[in-house]
């Protein structure tokens, strides 16, 4: 195949984030019209199709992910970071939400890129997520003046090590409590809508009939809970002032807390929104790490506190360490969050769209 034989191809990196993989482009490189970009994502990525066959998505939500990283025009940060959700088997690309886990690649590859200048050992990426408005400081690992993904840092639920990256999240203009409450009832059941980076619904697994350590596959066959999740998803939505459109949206999160039974703080299983994550997202875990040290949520009871501002979110494969602490004061607040991931490149180069359909 000659290359006048082929569609035009687009530069990308392809890179894991966390327990997340996704492609990385330039916002440059990108149709500026949004359904163009749309149609040509779900050409690159190969949806819609549940196997993703025809493009280099990997066939399920943790790994049919985009970033797209510009220059930011906001004097607080250095670049912008937009995540885009690429549903693999609907023609969808949905902006509604963000991703922390993807947001550790994407400093990383502005790095890589020249949007922004290694500084020492460490350099410090301030980026702001086009998402939620949000602005977080990424720590990397950039000996020689250039970044590195070698080191002993462990992510659980991912094999090996890498070097580390911290990140330390700012909250967005959206309230903790999007409803002002601590506690709502939706759909009959009780429940904590809270966003501390992800519009999150937390409700007690026992709630509705299941343990919260269930395999994912098992909790997506049941077919009742399901059918729960999605009215109590429907009902929050609307408390939380949300898009209603839920075939549309990725949020909110759906997830279910017990009692820690391998040493952590607290058990989780998230629907994201329909399957079950393997394991749990970045600022998703942020927000149960909030709603587990705010006295009067439905986590509270449920979560063990250790010593210190560490919360260990246990999910599927493993767990996610968050650090937070509560604001001073009357009000429910959160003062500082901050979590570790590692990032790896895994190509760089130029990847070829399917056929427009």
């Amino acid at each position: 195949m000659t290359a006048s034989s082929r569609a035009a191809g687009v530069r990308c990196a392809l890179m894991r984030g966390g327990t997340s993989k996704g492609a990385l482009f330039l916002a440059e490189d990108l149709p500026t019209d949004r359904t163009e970009r749309d149609a040509l994502l779900l050409r690159i990525m190969g949806s819609p199709d549940p196997r993703q066959i025809d493009g280099v998505g990997g066939a399920h939500p943790l790994t049919s992910k985009v970033g797209v990283v510009s220059v930011s025009a906001d004097p607080e940060a250095d670049v912008d970071y937009l995540f885009l959700q690429v549903v693999v088997d609907e023609p969808v690309v949905s902006d509604s939400q963000t991703c922390g886990n993807i947001l550790a690649a994407a400093g990383a590859f502005a790095l890589e890129r020249g949007l922004v200048t290694a500084t020492g050992e460490t350099s410090d990426v301030r980026i702001r997520l086009v998402n939620t408005g949000g602005l977080a400081t990424l720590r990397l690992q950039t000996p020689d003046g250039a970044v590195t993904y070698d080191g002993d840092a462990e992510v659980s639920g991912v094999p090996g090590t890498a070097a580390p990256v911290s990140i330390m999240v700012e909250p967005g203009s959206a309230p903790l409590l999007p409803t002002g409450n601590l506690v709502d009832e939706l759909a009959g059941v009780a429940a904590t809508c809270i966003d501390n980076g992800m519009p999150s619904v937390i409700v007690r697994a026992g709630d509705l009939g299941v343990s919260g350590t269930e395999d994912p596959a098992d909790l997506e066959a049941d077919d009742k809970l399901v059918a729960r999740v999605r009215e109590i998803r429907a009902a929050a939505v609307a408390a939380m002032g949300l898009d209603p459109d839920l075939d549309a949206t990725t949020v909110p999160k759906i997830v279910l807390v017990a009692e820690p039974h391998a040493g952590g703080s607290i058990s989780t299983r998230s629907f994201i929104p329909v399957r079950v994550h393997q394991a749990v997202g970045v600022l998703g875990a942020a927000s149960i790490a909030a709603a587990a040290v705010l006295p009067g949520t439905v986590a509270d009871g449920l979560a063990v506190r250790s010593a210190g501002d560490r919360v260990r979110v246990e999910h599927p494969t493993g767990f996610l360490d968050v650090e937070i602490a509560p604001g001073d004061g009357p009000d429910p607040v959160i003062a500082r969050t901050a979590v570790v991931r590692t990032a790896r490149m895994l190509f760089d180069g130029i990847v070829y769209p399917g056929p427009v359909r």
